[in-house]
């Protein structure tokens, strides 16, 4: 139980926090600056991720995103871990881990001062993400981190999850922050990620196994050509259909390539990997991420984060087309803007709202650094 420092902490934090953050999107909307890298997508990439470091923590932008977020942190860890910054990611776990600690909660955000609060809500992926880095970077957790964890566990399972271990239809955040699925993809495949990772780190407090998790998507979201996004919807959306294969929840060859003959066939690399869905009239957003504040935030933009999924996973599946889709993305995606664009407009411009606009080198260049690798451990 928090003490009542840690419940000022926590509060104060969560109001600090977000203030801070708002403000520096608006501010970089209409005063930032983006600044170009020059070299190839590689060298691009590699420039980014060594100045989102600084000396605490990977930022998760070159732009307004100056905070720490686990979610971003998360699907870079293991990339950053075979490039060369092992021990900036260990780094970045042991100062997260003590300001979690120190507000007795683990949250989607961190800012510089080591405010923790929760952007836009509360999600379901924060601790599923926090343990995956620990695991892909062989973090050796001290007792009293072990407890910590152990207690943020209980508090997941009775916040999230039914008797049975199946995620609750309760709102919380998720990857695509603007939407509000109904148990989607993604979270089903965030939380078996973290139950194959409590197994793999000795952590007791999760009673549920990866298996149930695996048995779920296929049985509940596999539609014969991807996965569906949630329980309501069909539609094809990029993190629902593409994180089951690519944290290694489903391995299945044949799953893998109908769905990326899916996205081949309809176009979702077009102009260059790839756009977060075609159907988003299908879901319902939070207010204040859709029009007329952003149109199309999460809709038919071009989002550099998913196009790296997509060749993560096409890589791992050894897909032929691989190479090709690599060097797209690389021309479209990197190069015609000299940084790694958080997304773009669909005709490849750069995305601009009334009170966002897209960010410039995101952490997740790490992702494309680890592409150019010429063996891919998984």
């Amino acid at each position: 139980m928090a003490t009542s420092q840690q419940q000022f902490t926590r509060i104060s934090g969560r109001i600090l926090g977000t203030l801070r953050a708002e403000w520096r999107q608006l501010y970089n909307r209409y005063f930032g600056t983006i600044r170009r890298f020059d070299g190839n997508a590689e060298e691009i990439c590699r420039q980014v991720t060594d100045e989102c470091w600084n000396g605490d923590y990977f930022k998760t932008s070159l732009g307004h995103f100056e905070q720490f977020f686990i979610r971003d942190f998360g699907t870079v860890a293991e990339s950053l871990c075979r490039t060369g910054y092992k021990k900036h990611v260990l780094h970045t776990i042991k100062w997260a881990l003590m300001n979690y600690r120190r507000s007795a909660t683990v949250t989607t955000c961190i800012d510089r001062r080591g405010d923790c609060f929760n952007a836009p809500m509360h999600a379901i992926d924060s601790l599923p993400w926090l343990l995956h880095c620990i695991h892909v970077s062989n973090y050796d957790l001290n007792k009293a981190e072990r407890e910590f964890l152990e207690h943020e566990l209980r508090k997941f399972v009775k916040k999230y999850l039914d008797t049975t271990g199946h995620v609750r239809p309760i709102k919380f955040g998720e990857m695509r922050d603007a939407v509000i699925y109904d148990r989607s993809a993604y979270a089903v495949s965030l939380v078996g990620r973290m139950a194959w990772c409590v197994e793999q780190l000795g952590l007791g407090s999760f009673p549920f196994n990866l298996q149930m998790y695996q048995k779920e998507l296929i049985t509940r979201y596999w539609n014969g050509q991807y996965f569906n996004a949630d329980r309501m919807t069909d539609a094809f959306v990029a993190e629902c259909a593409l994180f089951p294969f690519f944290l290694g929840v489903i391995e299945d060859e044949a799953m893998g390539a109908a769905t990326f003959d899916y996205i081949t066939t309809n176009n979702y690399d077009d102009p260059f990997p790839m756009i977060y869905t075609k159907q988003p009239e299908a879901f319902n957003y939070h207010w204040w991420m859709t029009k007329p504040f952003m149109p199309q935030y999460e809709g038919y933009t071009l989002w550099s984060w998913h196009g790296m999924f997509y060749l993560h996973s096409l890589r791992r599946f050894k897909r032929s087309e691989f190479e090709a889709q690599r060097e797209r993305f690389a021309k479209g995606m990197i190069e015609q803007h000299g940084t790694l664009p958080e997304m773009l407009n669909r005709d490849g411009s750069w995305y601009y709202a009334p009170v966002y606009r897209g960010d410039p080198g995101m952490v997740w260049a790490a992702l494309y650094v680890d592409l150019a690798q010429l063996e891919p451990v998984y």
